[in-house]
């Protein structure tokens, strides 16, 4: 019997993972999902006929949830990423509490906005992008290494991208190798079409991103400690609320708060629900008392 050129005779007995499985010493998971399984990749999954700049044309019922504002910033300790917790479809309101913000690793953290549901594989395909690389190599990959990772899983996904269903992340983080004490947070924002940038202080994506960097713009500080950093991102987040219908504000009546995270030293952390629930009401009380600032 003659085999295909990309078979060995392994592949013919029960048991043997395919030969694509097999190649040893591959450290980037996305190239080897790219062989052994290209369909199960966001960029390259077939899109609903019907769908065109993400509104659909009657091959779809509905229009895809989008996650919208994420902040960043810079702090003596390393790195705070803050979200809002709404996703919206259209002019509805999809979802009241999505978490846009994970850890992306042991040091480091990644949101989205955009299209929800791509956002969400895109981030759990970096996880996994990451560890793979650690167990291949036997040691993490610098912060630089990871942002080019990152921005290479949005290039992949430009064609789904100029059909509506765009998702840009915000990926931020402790750099272990830094010589400078004073940029120990960095933070990388992207572009559509896989361009990465490292923004200096703080950053903010999303539809409420002009008025979160607005507000960032009079309030930040270089060397603030984290929990300046995360009233910030609040106050950020809650200004962005203000101005942006796609943006959720602190909903106390849902008990409903911005998902917190920070990035240091210590590795990264969420905040509790009682934590940020506290840094919210706060800001919400002072914004009762001066309500137009």
């Amino acid at each position: 019997m003659t085999l295909p050129a990309d078979r060995t005779p392994a592949d013919l007995l029960p048991g043997y993972l395919p030969a694509s499985y097999r190649v040893a010493g591959e450290s980037s998971f996305t190239e080897f999902l790219t062989r052994a399984a290209p369909h199960m990749l966001p960029g390259v999954r077939p899109l609903p006929s019907g769908v065109v700049g993400g509104v659909p044309g009657g091959g779809t019922p509905e229009s895809p949830a989008h996650a919208t504002t994420i902040v960043a910033i810079s702090c003596a300790d390393g790195i705070v990423m803050a979200g809002d917790r709404r996703a919206t479809m259209g002019n509805l309101i999809a979802s009241r509490d999505i978490q846009k913000v994970h850890p992306a690793d042991t040091y480091s953290l990644i949101g989205m906005a955009g299209t929800a549901g791509v956002g969400i594989e895109l981030i759990k395909l970096f996880q996994v992008e990451l560890e793979h690389y650690e167990k291949i190599d036997g040691k993490a990959l610098s912060l630089d290494g990871k942002a080019n990772r990152l921005a290479t899983l949005v290039r992949n996904n430009l064609g789904a991208a100029m059909q509506g269903l765009a998702v840009i992340p915000l990926f931020a983080g402790f750099d272990l190798d830094a010589a400078d004490p004073a940029h120990i947070g960095r933070i990388f924002s992207f572009d559509v079409a896989g361009g990465v940038y490292e923004e200096t202080g703080y950053d903010a994506i999303g539809s409420g991103s002009l008025f979160a960097k607005s507000s960032l713009k009079k309030t930040y500080r270089a060397g603030i400690t984290t929990e300046a950093a995360t009233r910030l991102a609040v106050e950020a987040l809650y200004d962005a609320a203000d101005d942006d219908t796609a943006t959720g504000g602190p909903d106390l009546t849902r008990r409903l708060f911005p998902v917190v995270m920070t990035a240091n030293a210590s590795g990264t952390r969420k905040l509790t629900d009682a934590e940020a629930a506290a840094v919210a009401e706060a800001v919400v009380a002072r914004r009762m008392e001066n309500p137009g600032g």
